[in-house]
């Protein structure tokens, strides 16, 4: 048999609680001799054939080997120390040889055929450190034959008893690491196909009456190898039958490895907990299952954590876009609330039940349980997940729609909490003119961005003879500077941001004062009242959000813009703080 490799197609827990590493075992007895004296044919005739020191000293044979006529090897392992006081000559050689095998940079392939339970990054590092950064690149420093100073300083002994406690200890923390949450058996200890969640699955074997390539076996299930068969000693050939069934033998290897790969995946990702997948698969909306159902395909090549935090980015992603669409829809229908838009999609799936119900026959409607003109208010449209989730969960509508009065109270000076949809004016003794100024006469036609302002706003701005569009701009000076320090500022700041006559100036910033989008940072002035606990919930990060997407900008809290002042204040009638506060988020 000679040298035995680790599967490539094997799991890595395989060779994790044996170390791993090149085997080497008796072609008699069958004894690993791996880390003993082993005695090799070195005749042409028997490639890679070793034996025991029991099995030589009786004269034991078989296949090919004469141990009469047959030259021989007495290999010892080869463990002492040549270029590094860790490492042993066995180690280098296989390290060499797993670098030529699985190619460099694959480490975790390498530290398996070395074995001794060495690790990737363990391995990786003695190879940089002993090949790639000597001195006499590409050879290491101790390359030279007569050099035995490592070898002479560390006695055989010595280093095979470091070795051992170096394994020992490694092994140890293997099975403590396995014990740390000890996992009870969920599945029945009987291995009939019913006995489980999943039909056809045996537990206590780990396979399935059904395997992948289920005949895989029935091609060589008949197959026999007779000792006269094999490697032609005159040609050093196969024999036609021979081939043909080493042929036959790597197809079936082939699909033994298909069908380890699809194991692996099932064990990895817990497939085989039916239940509990089915119930997760409830939960989610049908684009959600239709985006799980196509990125099934990339568990095959990721972990499971990998996986589910690739999953949860994208339906994250997937969410965000239909958020955004249903918004844009909004947009494009002239509203500007929630509260609008909720009354929009109610009156649509509305819209669609009537509809459907009129191409309906008069027999359909009475078989469905629809009578004509007699059937009931349809059921509330079924929000997007997406939407529910970005602009309506957790936002703190405190009254309820079918409340006919409510108390307007006000928090900071903000606008009192009106019912869900409609607006309240600010209640305020009006603005008098500026001498010297006349009021101007503001219209659509004659004032650019004057639908961006309330009614209080373009009262101010009509008073102080100053466009909209430069109070707009003043206004956004005036929120930059207010974001660095706290939303408080002094007339004077107001008046130099301004950049208009001190009058005009003190009027804007008095009548910021009054609607709650400033506190007046002026020594002996009070600072503003603290907010109630539930005025400020987590929800108002996700109003925020949609605020700055639904008028099609992108904007972080550094960034404001003028168009935002009427959405802002469209939904300071749902909560309870000022639009200063929403820009602070």
């Amino acid at each position: 048999m000679g040298l035995i490799t680790k599967a490539k197609g094997a799991p890595k827990s395989d060779s994790s609680s044996s170390g791993g590493g090149v085997k080497y075992i008796c072609n008699v007895c069958s004894q690993d001799v791996t880390a003993t004296v082993r005695i090799r044919c070195a005749s042409k005739q028997c490639p890679d054939y070793d034996l025991c020191v029991d099995c030589f000293s009786k004269g034991e044979a078989n296949l090919h080997h004469d141990p009469r006529t047959h030259s021989f090897q007495v290999i010892e392992p080869h463990s002492i120390p040549i270029f590094d006081e860790g490492w042993g000559a066995d180690e280098e050689l296989l390290l060499l040889e797993g670098a030529e095998q699985y190619g460099l940079g694959s480490w975790a392939d390498i530290a398996d055929h070395i074995g001794g339970f060495r690790e990737k990054d363990e391995v990786r590092d003695h190879y940089v450190k002993t090949y790639i950064e000597s001195a006499r690149f590409p050879l290491p420093e101790r390359a030279s034959p007569g050099d035995k100073r490592l070898s002479d300083d560390v006695p055989r002994e010595e280093f095979q008893a470091r070795k051992k406690r170096r394994i020992d200890t490694r092994k140890e923390a293997i099975a403590e690491a396995q014990n740390v949450v000890p996992t009870a058996p969920t599945k029945p200890t009987s291995s009939g196909p019913s006995c489980h969640e999943v039909s056809g699955f045996m537990p206590g074997r780990l396979e399935f009456e059904n395997e992948y390539f289920n005949e895989a076996e029935e091609a060589v299930q008949h197959m026999q190898f007779s000792p006269e068969e094999g490697i032609n000693p005159a040609t050093r050939m196969f024999d036609p039958e021979t081939e043909l069934k080493m042929v036959v033998m790597g197809i079936y290897n082939d699909r033994l490895t298909a069908r380890t790969d699809r194991k692996r995946v099932i064990f990895n990702h817990q497939l085989l907990e039916y239940r509990k997948n089915l119930a997760q698969d409830k939960k989610r909306t049908k684009e959600q299952r239709d985006l799980h159902q196509k990125l099934k395909p990339f568990a095959r090549i990721m972990s499971r954590p990998d996986f589910v935090s690739f999953s949860e980015d994208l339906e994250k992603e997937q969410n965000l876009r239909q958020a955004i669409t249903q918004l844009q829809d909004w947009r494009r229908m002239r509203l500007s609330t929630l509260s609008a838009g909720e009354k929009y999609e109610s009156e649509k799936a509305q819209r669609i039940i009537r509809t459907a119900n009129q191409n309906l026959g008069q027999f359909d409607r009475i078989t469905n349980g629809i009578r004509p003109g007699k059937g009931g208010p349809p059921p509330p449209p079924e929000t997007a997940q997406a939407v529910t989730e970005y602009t309506i969960k957790e936002l703190p509508v405190r009254l309820s729609p079918t409340n006919a009065t409510f108390t307007a109270a006000t928090t900071n000076g903000a606008l009192p909490t009106p019912p869900p949809g409609q607006d309240v004016p600010i209640k305020r003794a009006p603005l008098p003119t500026v001498p010297g100024f006349s009021p101007l006469s503001l219209s659509a036609d004659t004032s650019p961005d004057l639908q961006l302002l309330l009614p209080e706003e373009r009262e101010l701005c009509s008073k102080l003879n100053v466009q909209p569009k430069a109070y707009l701009a003043i206004k956004d000076a005036i929120f930059r500077e207010a974001m660095k320090t706290d939303g408080k500022l002094k007339k004077k700041q107001v008046r130099e941001i301004s950049k208009i006559d001190t009058t005009r100036g003190g009027r804007v910033f008095e009548f910021l004062l009054e609607v709650g989008w400033l506190a007046n940072a002026a020594p002996g002035r009070q600072p503003l009242p603290k907010q109630p606990p539930n005025a400020l919930p987590i929800a108002l990060h996700r109003l925020s959000f949609l605020i700055v997407h639904e008028i099609g900008m992108v904007a972080t809290a550094e960034i404001y813009h003028p168009r935002m002042s009427y959405i802002i204040n469209n939904y300071v009638s749902r909560v309870d703080i000022s639009p200063y506060e929403i820009m602070c988020m």
